[in-house]
């Protein structure tokens, strides 16, 4: 057997070994080819792992990605069946809204129709009715002008007959009927004295009627204002409550038409006396004797009883808006009751200078002055 051959690595000369001397140099060498073997082994199985690796990486890449593409593709098909169940359910709601609008206008339109024919109907109904009611406004005005024409008929003669009275039995004085729509009362009668003076001035309403009116006494007191008149009678057949023949109520004689007669000459006697008494002291007419007679004449006290009558009207509208105007009513309540008190003190003033021959003033009573009681 020929000896080994080694090259030395830094000569490049060969060298000849012994059996013995080369044995550990080969084993030497073989575990350094084992080595380098195993070495490029371990490399090749690295390379093939990681190329393994990536290959799995892709792979698992890819597969996330189809599995990603395979949610997207189940959710669009979900969405898909979702809208599809929409689109099916909204279908039926627009069907069904279709026939409930559909039912909803057929009922409109049969109310529409019954109502059309209802109002025609009620429009002939109505009409009928206008028809009743317009004839029988007519013969109710025609009852009523045929009452109005009798109840005037009758005040005109009741008047007729007042007038013819007081003509013949006091035929010296002058009575002249009151023309219609400027006094408002009826007959105007002047008193002439035996002098041929004038005495004084009557004022005459009649009246009759089944019923009497709280009313006529304000209206023929603003009459006799007007008119200037000293004394007002009124002549009813119909009286007040608890009134009977005649009696002085409010300053306004109301009398029955039996005793109009008999009070006519009560009154136009003490017209006359009371004008002898003034002319047998116009000797003493000066200024206080006239600003005296004044204050005792009717006219004066007309006047201060317009006043208590315009202020007692006003405290009466007073008291209704006293629940609305609790504030404004107390303000004007002590305007109110300050005129009236110094409309009361005025008045006793001018009592106390002319004494009881200033007549009494009704509504200027101490009780007029009392405050109203508490609520």
């Amino acid at each position: 057997m020929q000896d080994p051959t080694i090259t030395c690595p830094n000569c490049g000369s060969s060298i000849h070994l012994t059996e013995s001397l080369a044995a550990p140099l080969i084993r030497a060498r073989e575990a350094q080819l084992e080595k380098q073997a195993l070495e490029k082994a371990r490399k090749t199985v690295d390379l093939d792992l990681a190329a393994r690796a990536r290959e799995t990486a892709e792979l698992k890449s890819l597969l996330e990605s189809r599995e990603k593409k395979l949610a997207e593709a189940q959710a669009a098909q979900a969405d898909l069946i979702r809208k599809q169940r929409e689109l099916d359910d909204a279908k039926r709601e627009f069907a069904l809204t279709v026939e409930k609008r559909v039912q909803t206008e057929l009922k409109t339109l049969r109310e529409a129709a019954r109502t059309e024919a209802e109002q025609a109907l009620g429009l002939k109904l109505q009409e009928k009715d206008e028809q009743l009611a317009s004839m029988q406004r007519q013969i109710e005005a025609l009852r009523r002008k045929a009452e109005q024409g009798s109840q005037q008929l009758q005040g005109e003669a009741q008047e007729l007959a007042l007038e013819a009275l007081l003509r013949q039995k006091f035929p010296g004085d002058l009575i002249e009927p009151v023309p219609k729509g400027e006094i408002g009362a009826d007959l105007l009668h002047r008193v002439i004295g035996p002098a041929g003076q004038l005495c004084g001035t009557l004022l005459w309403e009649a009246k009759r009627t089944k019923n009497w009116s709280d009313t006529w006494l304000p209206k023929l007191r603003a009459d006799q204002r007007t008119a200037r008149a000293d004394l007002a009678l009124l002549v009813s057949q119909a009286l007040p409550k608890n009134l009977q023949n005649f009696d002085l109520v409010e300053g306004i004689w109301v009398i029955d038409p039996r005793c109009a007669l008999a009070v006519a000459v009560a009154l136009r006697q003490s017209l006359i006396e009371l004008t002898t008494a003034r002319a047998a002291t116009e000797g003493r007419q000066g200024k206080m004797e006239r600003t005296y007679e004044y204050l005792t004449s009717p006219r004066f006290r007309q006047r201060i009883e317009a006043i208590v009558e315009h202020f007692t009207a006003m405290q009466s509208d007073l008291d209704r808006e006293r629940l609305l105007m609790q504030k404004s009513w107390a303000k004007r309540e002590s305007q109110i009751r300050g005129v009236l008190e110094a409309t009361v003190g005025m008045y006793g003033d001018l009592q106390g200078i002319a004494g009881k021959s200033l007549p009494e003033i009704e509504g200027l009573a101490l009780p007029m002055l009392e405050a109203p009681a508490a609520e």
